[in-house]
């Protein structure tokens, strides 16, 4: 009788498990998908687009017409002043309430979503100020063709380098309305950034020139994040050239909000 030997069983292979990719996103995280998205947020909110777009430019035709028979020093209309001046508190106005919009994000609970993602700040605030800066150049073209409907008439170069300076200007006011929507509580957001807004055109020469002012206003007015951002717009109307200090006072005041702006969106997500 033969006896047969057991087959020996085979040792099985382990399975080896892959590893998670761990390498972060490219740029942080920035994604073109979340931008259009986020545009179109921005876009079906009527009530924001009514607030930013429609009411400067009755602003403009309540206060400017009536205006329309009065010339600067040099001959331009008071109308064009006037209108760029409201482009630049339209655009202003537009991407700080577009920034602002994070105070409601942040009550929702989705800065503690975004804690659980590879999102860095800065990609985070850049989608932020990319769809602010395009709401505000949809409002500086609003003013403007308000305007041209309304009867301004200045030369085309004016019309360009002032929409240009009016809409990149209004970068100040992107990262202010993040620094602002990060600082202060949901349900207090608007009511703080509308006084203040008004306070700023007021005392940056926006709704009045600075002249009139009292002279110690007008020495702080220079130093009020608005004050650049409407002496560069204008200055392609008024032939007063490229200052300096504008530009100085627009570039210190970005980099402050935004800068700002990230501290408090790290310090935000580092809490949940």
């Amino acid at each position: 009788m033969t006896t047969s030997t057991p087959t020996p069983t085979p040792t099985p292979t382990p399975t080896r498990v892959s590893e998670p990719d761990r390498r972060l996103p490219a740029l942080g995280g920035f994604a073109s998908g979340a931008l259009r998205i986020e545009l179109r947020r921005v876009l079906r909110n009527r009530r924001t687009l009514a607030f930013t777009l429609i009411m400067p430019g009755v602003f403009f035709l309540i206060f400017g017409l009536p205006q329309g028979g009065q010339s600067l020093d040099n001959g331009r209309p008071v109308t064009a002043y006037v209108m760029i001046s409201l482009a630049v508190y339209a655009a202003m106005v537009a991407t700080t309430s577009v920034g602002g919009a994070v105070a409601t994000e942040r009550a929702l609970g989705w800065s503690r979503q975004l804690r659980l993602t590879p999102l860095r700040p800065a990609a985070y605030v850049a989608t932020k100020l990319i769809t602010a800066m395009s709401l505000g150049l949809l409002a500086v073209v609003v003013e403007f063709v308000v305007g041209a409907a309304a009867g301004v008439r200045i030369p085309v170069y004016i019309w360009l380098l002032s929409g240009l300076a009016a809409w990149l200007g209004s970068l100040v006011f992107a990262a202010f309305g993040l620094f602002i929507g990060y600082l202060a509580p949901a349900e207090n957001v608007m009511q703080i950034i509308g006084p203040v807004l008004a306070v700023l055109a007021m005392f940056g020469g926006l709704f009045v020139p600075v002249e009139v002012l009292p002279d110690v206003l007008q020495q702080v007015a220079k130093f009020t994040p608005v004050y650049g951002v409407g002496v560069l717009a204008r200055s392609p109307l008024t032939g007063d050239g490229l200052s300096m200090a504008a530009v100085a006072n627009i570039a210190v005041w970005a980099l402050l909000f935004g800068v700002g702006a990230a501290r408090l969106f790290r310090q935000d997500t580092a809490r949940v």
